[in-house]
């Protein structure tokens, strides 16, 4: 089925009585994007953005707006006759102004099957000189010798090809030793860490901030045929939680592909996650922020072994 998907134009003010006229309609699944919430949230969270498009910072500075969607057919065509009708009558009840222009605008959606558009685009990816990443539903007849990472980009927080990553895994390939521990901060879909299990390490921690990265990184694990009884997920906030620091113990190798922020935030304390010679490998830098990073690990004690960069991305290795 294609879909009318309406955006209707409004203020912060206007969610409650635009939400409630399109409830009067029978339309109970919207979408709310509110400018105020927006800016809240990007100053709040600002420490995580140096991945983010500059987009964003833009997008602060946009409407409010309501979106839901309605079938392209007869009944949808009413139902947006209806939606433009109310909101009309809505703007004529507004006489200061309050709730925005309560535009109404739309646009034909066609029903995609993403899984299948996916499959356009995301082929065997090799990775430096031992990997080759590969998205489930394809087969590879040689490796070339190559240890192989299955990935599920629909379930994924990172398939791999971003340089951060990529940088990551080239620079585990280097340090990592058969028998190797790993630490693996931010996981995300746990590739860099799963990706150190594929090539030798006797076992891994990964952390996340987000619940929902635990689940993928486990089913990353299954996918590529390991077993939990030596990979440990949780979530938790190395950055706020100390009890969680005391606990985690020491590795010979730890993983950072965050942000610059989070990375200059934790060379104070990274070092209790170490052993002896261990290696810090920390990526997802934006070229702006390289000297700060750089600054704060040798500040806190580190030597730099790496410094690499490519177009707008840095990752550092450092014992």
């Amino acid at each position: 089925m294609d879909w009318i998907k309406v955006t209707i134009t409004t203020t912060a003010e206007g969610i409650d009585p635009v939400s409630g006229r399109l409830l009067n309609l029978g339309i109970n699944g919207i979408e709310i994007s509110d400018k105020d919430d927006f800016k809240e949230f990007l100053e709040e969270n600002r420490k995580y953005w140096d991945y983010v498009d500059e987009t964003l910072e833009q997008l602060k500075n946009a409407d409010t707006t309501i979106t839901l969607y309605l079938s392209d057919g007869a009944a949808g065509l009413e139902q947006l006759a209806a939606v433009q009708s109310s909101m009309k009558e809505l703007k004529t009840m507004d006489t200061e102004n309050i709730f925005g222009s309560l535009s109404v605008s739309s646009d034909s959606v066609k029903d995609e099957d993403w899984s299948e558009i996916w499959k356009q685009y995301f082929h065997p990816i090799p990775v430096g000189e031992k990997v080759l990443i590969k998205p489930a539903w394809e087969t590879v007849e040689d490796t070339d010798g190559r240890t192989v990472f299955t990935v599920n980009p629909g379930m994924s927080f990172g398939t791999g090809s971003h340089p951060s990553t990529r940088f990551c895994i080239e620079e585990i390939e280097k340090h990592l030793k058969s028998g190797d521990t790993v630490l693996d901060l931010g996981c995300g879909s746990g590739i860099l860490s799963i990706i150190a299990l594929l090539l030798g390490a006797k076992n891994a921690v990964a952390v996340d901030i987000d619940a929902n990265a635990i689940d993928v990184a486990y089913s990353n694990l299954a996918l590529n045929g390991l077993c939990k009884e030596n990979y440990h997920a949780f979530a938790a906030d190395v950055l706020t939680d100390a009890s969680v620091r005391e606990e985690l113990g020491t590795y010979d190798v730890v993983l950072a592909n965050i942000v610059a922020d989070v990375i200059i935030a934790l060379s104070s304390f990274v070092r209790q996650f170490m052993k002896p010679d261990g290696i810090f490998i920390c990526s997802g830098i934006i070229l702006e922020r390289l000297e700060e990073v750089t600054t704060a690990l040798t500040n806190a004690g580190f030597t730099l072994v790496e410094v690499r960069k490519e177009t707008d991305w840095a990752c550092v290795t450092a014992r």
